[in-house]
């Protein structure tokens, strides 16, 4: 408990004893005088705040209501209920801070990235300093069990860190010198030694605090609502206790019944519960988002995931892996599959191309990973002849099978993959299917969307149309644009959003070259993104591990979210409304009054705290 809270439940227990104290007492006056005494050690803060907000012009907020209802109920000579009512209150506000600040410590704690010192070596000494303090090229000492400070390059050591802080990935992750790591990591087994190249302003760790903060400060349109709401609700609740403690008296005379009443009313019409449950609902929503590695930028995009009805997905790097993958190998008889790769990747083996290092990948653990030709003689736009000795080995397109006068076995001329054509000694020897390769995960996401109720998934590319309609099939999305530039990706969301007329549009891309479409979606995803200014700066949700699964999980914790945002707005305002009505018609006293108002405040916090709890596809 903070000494805020340690105060008020000593004032709870002291008053609570007074008021005890006071029931056996037979004087009249000595009996009064210790309730009184016992009110005001409950509500002397209540009753301050009350006239303080007054002068400052905020009159209609939950301490000018309730300090209205207990004064009027000692004015009209009820002082038990008057002082039990504002132990009460007491009581439930202490209950609720506590559930408030356990909420906000266990999202806090999701994303507790920041260490409170950093071990630093300068001139062979270790120095102990605040992460703020490093600078680019310092040497940060990370012992077992620690948070990496700041982004760098191990320059000594080798561990397993766990960056589900970061990622959500539970596995940890082998790192090794020279390997670049990520600040809010924690190192889990040796001590490492990592030069920054990044002061801590700049780092990821502090990147993501800084946008877990800024996300507090956008509200969604419910939040808002609720805001403008409560300006409204309570000073009309007020003028309704007003009329009805003084209409239904100038015709009965019964004064002291309809005060009660409307004071009654007054205890109800707190909104304390909606002010306080609603924004904690979007902030325990963000957080539980955070632990899966899925960081959104604002309760406003909640609400916007929550409403997707079309979901659109740039390809490369998004729905494929970004780089070229040997698919399958055709050897013709007298060469196997082995030496048929093998050799192509030895022939291209001082080829920077993106081809050349998918067939690097394919032969890597074997023996012709080290394998060399003697020399090579490249075919500009055809392809290359490697020298082994006495034997040649060609790899290329069909032109260069043409140029060596090798008779191609089936023309491929219909596949959507990249076909290289392999020669021996001048003889057609076998063909290699290269692709870039579907993410795992993307089709098992595309199918999650549209159980979710998609209505439409759409891919985006700037890839030929072949290549985009085999991925397109093969991931089951509901449309396709191929061979489209920058601007062309743009102009068909904009498209897209001008005719989706029920829901919201979400783009998902790599973040990288995809910031203007990011932009311009209702709500932008970017891919991995956690090193990218530009799709930080440009993207509303971040998907920190490159998980495209996260896409379909976003909207399921938005979902999830908004249901519990709206189960609080109905049971408060219910509850409320019937309370108010009872309240009126005499049926219900102050303490039913005071559980709508604290008890149903507390159960609505509670409730909020289930959106901690994500779950994904």
């Amino acid at each position: 408990m903070t000494k805020n809270q340690k105060r008020r439940l000593i004032r709870i227990i002291v008053s609570a004893a007074l008021f005890a104290a006071s029931i056996p007492i037979t004087a009249e006056y000595v009996s009064i005088g210790i309730k009184f005494a016992a009110y005001i050690v409950a509500g002397y803060d209540v009753l301050w705040k009350a006239v303080r907000n007054i002068f400052r012009g905020k009159i209609f907020d939950e301490n000018f209501l309730m300090s209205a209802a207990t004064v009027g109920a000692v004015g009209i000579g009820e002082y038990s209920e008057g002082v039990l009512v504002m132990i009460l209150y007491q009581t439930g506000e202490f209950f609720q801070s506590l559930a408030v600040g356990k909420s906000r410590r266990a999202v806090s704690e999701i994303v507790d990235l920041r260490p409170s010192i950093t071990h630093t070596e300068r001139n062979g000494k270790i120095y102990d300093i605040s992460p703020e303090e490093i600078e680019i090229g310092d040497i940060a000492v990370v012992y077992p069990g620690e948070k990496i400070p700041v982004d760098g390059e191990i320059v000594s050591g080798e561990s397993a860190l766990d960056t589900a802080a970061l990622t959500g990935e539970s596995m940890p992750v082998s790192v090794t010198k020279s390997d670049h790591v990520m600040s809010g990591s924690i190192n889990l087994n040796t001590v490492l030694k990592i030069r920054a190249d990044k002061k801590y302003t700049d780092s990821a760790a502090a990147r993501i605090l800084e946008l877990v903060e800024e996300s507090a400060e956008k509200k969604s349109k419910s939040e808002n609502f609720i805001t403008k709401f409560a300006k409204i609700y309570t000073p009309c609740v007020t003028l309704g206790a007003l009329a009805l403690a003084v209409i239904p008296s100038l015709f009965t005379g019964e004064w002291r019944i309809w005060i009660a009443r409307a004071l009654t009313f007054l205890v109800v019409s707190c909104p304390c519960a909606l002010v306080i449950s609603v924004p904690l609902s979007f902030f325990a929503g963000i957080g539980g988002a955070t632990s899966r590695g899925i960081l959104i930028k604002g309760a406003c995009y909640i609400e916007t995931l929550a409403k997707a009805k079309t979901v659109v997905f740039d390809k490369t790097g998004t729905l494929t892996r970004g780089r070229f993958e040997v698919v399958s190998v055709s050897p013709q008889e007298g060469i196997d599959e082995k030496e048929l790769i093998g050799l192509s990747a030895s022939a291209e083996a001082y080829s920077n191309h993106p081809i050349a290092f998918a067939l690097k990948r394919a032969v890597c653990g074997t023996k012709y990973e080290e394998l060399r030709p003697d020399s090579c003689t490249e075919y500009p736009g055809e392809g290359i002849t490697a020298f082994f000795g006495n034997e040649t080995f060609s790899v290329g397109n069909k032109k260069l099978m043409e140029r060596l006068q090798a008779e191609v076995q089936n023309d491929f001329h219909e596949s959507y993959e990249t076909i290289l054509y392999t020669a021996k000694n001048g003889k057609f020897a076998g063909y290699i299917s290269i692709s870039d390769t579907v993410k795992e995960g993307a089709a098992e996401t595309v199918s999650a969307l549209k159980k979710l109720g998609i209505s439409r998934t759409v891919m985006l590319t700037g890839d030929a149309e072949g290549a985009a309609a085999k991925i397109a099939e093969k991931l089951g999305v509901d449309e396709y644009k191929a061979g489209l530039f920058p601007a062309d990706k743009v102009s068909e969301l904009e498209r897209l959003k001008e005719s989706e007329q029920n829901g919201s549009v979400i783009f998902a891309g790599d973040g990288i070259n995809d910031a203007p479409v990011l932009t311009r979606a209702d709500a932008g995803i970017a891919m991995g993104a956690l090193g990218s200014d530009a799709a930080v700066e440009a993207a509303d949700v971040v998907l920190m591990n490159d998980d495209i699964r996260h896409v379909a999980d976003s909207i399921i914790i938005a979902r999830r979210t908004m249901r519990i945002v709206w189960e609080n707005i109905v049971f408060a305002l219910g509850v409320k409304a019937a309370v108010l009505t009872l309240g009126a018609l005499g049926v219900t006293g102050m303490w039913a009054a005071v559980f709508a108002d604290v008890g149903v405040a507390l159960i609505a916090v509670l409730n909020a705290m289930r959106a901690i709890r994500v779950r994904g596809i």
